[in-house]
């Protein structure tokens, strides 16, 4: 029998138990799947950073930390943290991410606020262009942006993706690396945020970025928050530079009362709900790590402590 502990909030327990003993008991793994435990015992840690477990020294029999969340930016510093961390990347978290994005990005191609808030009920007969001539960028071209990336250019947005590091993608305009990141924000009429929360990545969007980028753009962040220098985005919005913006992740959270985004008619503040871990689709990934720890596989989605992701 093998020992995991599960170590995240404790009404999550009720959730993420069946599905794991489920998805173990089907593979053949007799397993032990508990709140409390002797940390000499386990064997794998499914966690998330904000857990009181803090410090993973006792744990000297474990293979392996499984993070339920995908940002591991709360954790991938810690110094008693030697075990192998894997980060959550499962189809559940992908789709969601992708809906999300898809919708907010539909809703400012189209222009559907001026519909939907209209209280002087404003007859416009104005049409947008068709999605082939709203260029989109996205920065970020892990499996969220990639997901995101495929979905719009399905519905034919010319979409262009930044990375810090080169990747090549067919039908996609491939920018990398400080050089590559004016040539990516230049055309963005809409910029989608999806990079790791890192110090490279920290103040990505400044006011110097944000001038390299078309009048009246738009910025969907469900990324997260350190990615943009906030005073810099709002001086933007004020000098009407960004048209609008659709955030769903702050340095703060909750994002303060008092905070200038809840009070801007072209700002939308969303409570960090752009994507969440599903108990369903994240058990097969947590299950399928476990059986590669059991049989001396990789790992899937094993953190670069490096990178910081």
């Amino acid at each position: 029998m093998i020992n995991i502990l599960f170590a995240a909030h404790p009404e999550q327990f009720e959730l993420y138990e069946a599905p794991l003993r489920q998805g173990l008991a089907q593979q053949g793994i007799h397993a032990k799947v508990t709140t409390q435990c002797a940390p000499a015992d386990i064997d794998y840690i499914v966690y998330a950073p904000n857990s009181t477990l803090q410090d993973f020294t006792p744990y000297t029999r474990c293979k392996a930390v499984l993070s339920l969340w995908a940002g591991v930016e709360k954790i991938v510093g810690n110094a008693s943290l030697t075990q192998p961390l894997c980060r959550m990347v499962d189809r559940g978290l992908r789709q969601g991410m992708v809906e999300w994005v898809v919708g907010h990005t539909l809703r400012y191609h189209l222009g559907m606020d001026q519909h939907i808030v209209n209280p002087n009920h404003i007859w416009r007969e104005t049409h947008p262009p068709l999605a082939q001539d709203r260029p989109i960028t996205i920065l970020g071209h892990g499996a969220l942006g990639q997901a995101c990336a495929a979905a719009l250019t399905a519905l034919k947005f010319p979409v262009s993706v930044w990375s810090r590091r080169l990747k090549k993608i067919d039908g996609l305009a491939c920018h990398h690396g400080p050089n590559g990141l004016q040539a990516a924000l230049q055309s963005a009429e809409i910029l989608i945020l999806l990079l790791p929360d890192t110090p490279e990545t920290e103040h990505v969007i400044t006011a110097q970025t944000l001038a390299q980028m078309p009048r009246g753009a738009v910025i969907i962040n469900p990324g997260r928050g350190p990615l943009i220098d906030d005073q810099a985005l709002l001086a933007a919005l004020e000098q009407e530079h960004i048209s609008a913006a659709c955030l769903d992740v702050f340095r703060v959270e909750p994002l303060p009362q008092d905070h200038p985004y809840w009070h801007l008619p072209n700002v939308t503040v969303t409570p960090h709900i752009a994507s969440g871990t599903r108990p369903a689709t994240a058990a097969e990934v947590l299950v399928e790590n476990i059986v590669r720890g059991e049989n001396g596989a990789p790992f899937l989605h094993l953190v670069d402590r490096t990178a910081g992701y």
